[in-house]
């Protein structure tokens, strides 16, 4: 176990000197600038009676008695504060800025963001950008995950919304620790899911909402895919009903990666790398990528099975946050995906939608966009890290402060304009077949 957290820690590091490969400047710098960025990883207790966890003990860490950990790192750009006084007196609306605080998805950590953070920082978000390793993965906190709720003060609690508020109030714990009143908030898969729990939660807390290629948006119509399923024929409806057995059993992706021979293992996320990512060309990048993915998966499991309490087993939310995104008290919500997302970029459309016939009905709802990012998949972050980087900023409102030589991307006018740039998702070939 000490040997997997220290290679977890290399890996970390390593990616750390990658990011500085990243740092996205677009203008020169003074000659009294002598270091562009800060980078600072961090530990924060995270009061156990503020989570449903049965189990109190860690599995990795020592955790205290009373506390759990949740791992990040924060970034500081001294180039945003080189140049945001000249930058800000030419724009005519002056609104005050937040930092960004980033949440990963499934099988990921903080430092899949390594190509992002240092060029994230510089031209907004107070130039301070946090990404954390979400309970229950990375360097964080890795109890069992056993969920519970108080049946007297919460009679209507399910186990979808007591994982929910697993990364809900660990997140707020946090916040609060770290004394940071709002936040611009961005979530990739299905961190963009617990971002959209913690928004609907504390509105208050968060500025903007940033959704990148998110999980569990898009509504699979149940009555529809068992009407298909039910008229497949005979060898599918028992592979289907067999998988069905085994997703609702817990059996996930981590789970398995983490009984596989260790040599196996290190080769099936070699090739996830080779086929997944062929933006990444440099193989020491690809390695200590990989150790990271790799080591993060095969340390003991723990938010790994919020899985199947999230999602459905065709990949659909259990409640789909098209019908929640709308409703949220947020003032401004975005999505991104890539152009060859396997993410449904319909959920974020039809999101857009719901929200203006709110609004024609007199009511609350966010200003929602949805942005596309060229030459990118579902890990647009890492495959196209220069675009990316503009729709991030673009989406909080920044997007003049940009040279003219970053990378525009794409940003969907109406539901018809969405066939122009994105490839249909599987989800979406899936539906319309």
């Amino acid at each position: 176990m000490t040997n997997r957290i220290e290679s977890m820690k290399a890996a970390e590091a390593a990616l750390i000197s990658f990011a500085n490969r990243y740092k996205g400047i677009y203008h020169s710098l003074p000659t009294f600038l002598e270091k562009t960025h800060s980078l600072e990883l961090f530990d924060t207790p995270i009061p156990k009676s503020s989570l449903p966890i049965k189990e109190k003990k860690c599995q990795v860490n020592k955790d205290q008695n009373e506390t759990f950990t949740m791992h990040g790192i924060k970034v500081t750009s001294h180039v945003y504060e080189s140049h945001i006084d000249s930058i800000q007196s030419q724009e005519q609306e002056k609104r005050e800025e937040f930092p960004l605080v980033v949440l990963h998805g499934y099988m990921n950590g903080a430092l899949y963001f390594y190509r992002n953070l240092l060029g994230l920082s510089n031209y907004s978000f107070k130039g301070t950008v946090y990404a954390l390793d979400c309970f229950g993965w990375g360097l964080s906190s890795r109890p069992k995950f056993t969920i519970h709720a108080d049946k007297k003060k919460q009679p209507d609690v399910d186990d979808h919304l007591l994982t929910e508020q697993v990364f809900v109030e660990s997140l707020e714990e946090w916040r609060k620790a770290h004394k940071i009143e709002k936040m611009t908030l961005g979530g990739h898969s299905m961190g963009g899911h617990m971002a959209t729990a913690y928004a609907e939660k504390y509105p208050d807390r968060v500025d903007r909402l940033i959704l990148i290629s998110p999980a569990g948006v898009p509504d699979d119509k149940d009555d529809d895919m068992e009407s298909r399923i039910k008229d497949a024929p005979l060898r599918f409806r028992l592979m289907f009903g067999f998988a069905k057995r085994v997703w609702n059993w817990g059996v996930n992706p981590a789970l398995v990666l983490r009984n596989l021979p260790e040599s196996r293992g290190r080769s099936m996320v070699e090739r996830y790398i080779e086929g997944r990512l062929p933006a990444i060309k440099c193989p020491e990048e690809k390695k200590h990528l990989g150790e990271y993915l790799y080591t993060n998966a095969a340390l003991p499991g723990s938010g790994e099975h919020a899985l199947n309490k999230i999602l459905k087993p065709t990949a659909f939310g259990v409640k789909p946050s098209v019908y929640r995104i709308p409703e949220l008290k947020v003032k401004h919500v975005h999505f991104i995906y890539g152009e060859h997302d396997w993410m449904d970029s319909s959920g974020g459309v039809e999101a857009l939608k719901l929200s203006a016939l709110r609004k024609s009905e007199g009511k609350e709802s966010p200003e929602i966009h949805v942005w596309g990012v060229s030459n990118a998949g579902h890990l647009l972050m890492l495959e196209n890290w220069r675009e990316f980087n503009s729709a991030m900023v673009h989406a909080n409102g920044h997007g003049h402060r940009l040279s003219h030589h970053a990378p525009t991307p794409f940003k969907v006018a109406d539901e018809a304009s969405t066939g122009m740039f994105f490839k249909r998702s599987v989800f979406r070939r899936r539906r319309d077949e």
